[in-house]
């Protein structure tokens, strides 16, 4: 996760918009800030998209990320911060309620939608990219979901897609928030294609040249497979076992036991990071990923969003971006000492129906 908070970027606009041949191309243009997400940009990616939708000329849409760091190294979290202290009501709301849509809409996209994830990509960059079609990773791909740390859940559908990992995975990583490279996004299937980031120009050239004259969604598939590149073994495998063993259990509590009781390297050093993170977040986190597995993507978005409500408004996302971002003293004082104090009921409340006029609507 990442903040966009003073940084100076160039007087161009935050997201571009190109056509080329067949081809409308999305560029997140915020490299100083690891082309972090906020709302502006949300709002100019929907209206584009909606746009080209209805535009039969583009055939394809790609999204990158400017300079070589980043596709998208999450949303603006000092922006919320700042809003929070405000008590700007108004912006808690509507960021988390556009990106979300935005979320869905991309997963809904009717044109072959295609993220080229070079570089870090975490938090909001991951929901404008994972749920599209085609998802190409890189040798400088760094994919992570590291919201427990600073007292929030993965959110932008992870509680849809981490569920889907094989085993679990995707547990593993919404709790811990790993980060992970090409070869473990490949095996997780957070990705569909590999490819060198240098031959991304003739990708994208390749597409934008492409008669489409049939099914677009199979033509894409077709290019894309031809610069498919295989990074080798995923370090995950090794520990798939261990993942699966401690992380198929029934509550966060009996996660940590489970980790314990394998007395090995692996075991301990992944207690030593849930230790680390917000307890309210990991039992949140849990009971979002476990229950998002029987969830269409719109119902867990709405599920989401009401967590998301709850969650801006409580000590720990306050504390954890204080601690990370701000201060960035890194000794964030949660709001239970350990997991252990955490209430069930409280966590169920994060979960409740919103009042009627409140609600994501999806």
């Amino acid at each position: 996760m990442t903040t966009t908070s003073n940084v100076e970027e160039p007087s161009e606009a935050p997201v571009l918009f190109s056509q080329d041949g067949a081809m409308g191309r999305i560029v997140l243009n915020r490299p100083r800030a690891l082309n972090a997400l906020d709302l502006v940009m949300v709002d100019m990616m929907m209206g584009q998209l909606r746009s080209w939708e209805q535009d039969p000329s583009i055939k394809v849409v790609v999204i990158e990320g400017a300079g070589e760091k980043a596709f998208c190294a999450g949303g603006d979290i000092r922006g919320l911060y700042d809003a929070r202290k405000a008590d700007d009501e108004e912006m808690l709301d509507a960021f988390y309620r556009r990106e979300y849509h935005l979320n869905n809409y991309i997963a809904n996209y009717p044109k072959p939608y295609v993220a080229l994830i070079d570089g870090i990509t975490m938090g909001g960059g991951v929901g404008v990219s994972i749920h599209g079609k085609f998802r190409v990773v890189t040798e400088r791909t760094l994919f992570a979901m590291p919201e427990t740390g600073i007292g929030f859940f993965p959110d932008v559908g992870g509680g849809y897609f981490l569920p889907r990992c094989p085993g679990q995975i995707g547990m593993y990583l919404g709790l811990t928030g790993a980060r992970i490279k090409a070869a473990d996004c490949l095996y997780a299937g957070l990705a569909t294609h590999g490819a060198d980031s240098a031959s991304l120009d003739k990708l994208k050239a390749d597409l934008a040249g492409a008669a489409f004259e049939g099914d677009a969604a199979a033509k894409t598939q077709e290019i894309l497979d031809r610069y498919t590149t295989a990074f080798g073994q995923a370090p995950l495998a090794a520990y798939r076992d261990e993942i699966d063993r401690a992380f198929a259990e029934s509550s966060v509590v009996a996660i940590f036991e489970a980790l314990e009781r394998e007395e090995s390297d692996f075991g301990m050093q992944t207690r030593d990071v849930l230790i680390s993170k917000s307890p309210t977040a990991l039992c949140v986190s849990f009971d979002q990923i476990r229950q998002g597995g029987d969830m269409a993507l719109a119902e867990v978005l709405n599920m989401e969003y009401r967590m998301s409500q709850r969650m801006v408004r409580k000590p720990d996302l306050f504390e954890g971006v204080r601690a990370v971002i701000v201060d960035k003293d890194h000794a964030p004082k949660w709001q239970h000492g350990d997991i252990g104090q955490v209430d069930p009921r409280e966590i169920a409340e994060y979960f409740a129906e919103l009042p009627a006029d409140k609600e994501l609507g999806l």
